[in-house]
């Protein structure tokens, strides 16, 4: 059983966490539209940071073939009960921390998504270059991110600092727009967009292509 600091932290929280409503639900909707529209029935589709299994179990139907990676075991069982309750069989969860992906070969997936993941890592530069090894070439990047960065950084850093203190959150990486957009080119893809979902000004939804 995994040790990991983050992972202690979402697996006390797992039950809770799966029955919270989403914050937003019609920009949700408008993402996964937009993720649908990039898909065929041939991909394959990995979702890093999955969480209970929400997302990737809503594009699994528009695959051939699906995996969800989250570093929370509790999770990871609730998502395996949700793919059981839909009759899911297309989709193989892993809990382990995503790190650099190592249990994936190079260009073994079409469509690499990370939602509400990177501004919970200490390096998102290094998951952005492990998710562009993965990745085929022509494949695509989704990623929705919560970009704290800009004046208030400061202050969103102090918060966030005291609450993980208080084990009341994970410990957050402070991003901006710009750096986000950066460090996605830095890896390597190319043709970035983000396109306007109806969320919060805070949280960035990008997509990507990696060159051919």
């Amino acid at each position: 059983m995994t040790t990991h600091p983050n992972a202690r932290f979402w697996d006390a929280i797992a039950e809770r966490y799966a029955k919270k409503p989403l914050p937003n639900p019609a920009a949700t909707a408008r993402k996964l539209a937009l993720s649908r529209d990039r898909l065929r029935p041939t991909d394959r589709l990995l979702d890093v940071g999955c969480g209970t299994g929400s997302i990737v179990l809503e594009l699994a139907p528009h695959v051939a073939e699906a995996h969800g990676v989250d570093i929370s075991r509790n999770m990871i069982a609730i998502a395996h009960r949700k793919a059981a309750a839909a009759g899911t069989a297309n989709v193989v969860f892993h809990a382990q921390p995503a790190g650099t992906l190592d249990a994936f070969t190079d260009a073994q997936f079409d469509c690499v998504c990370a939602y509400n993941l990177l501004h919970l890592l200490d390096d998102p530069a290094a998951l952005l270059h492990a998710m562009y090894r993965v990745t085929v070439p022509g494949g695509t990047l989704v990623t929705s991110t919560a970009c704290l960065g800009g004046p208030l950084g400061p202050m969103f850093g102090g918060l966030l600092a005291v609450m993980r203190w208080l084990g009341k959150a994970p410990r957050v990486t402070v991003l901006r727009r710009d750096e986000l957009r950066a460090a996605v080119a830095e890896a390597g893809f190319v043709d970035i967009e983000t396109p306007d979902v109806g969320d919060s000004a805070q949280n960035v939804f990008l997509m990507a292509r990696k060159p051919r």
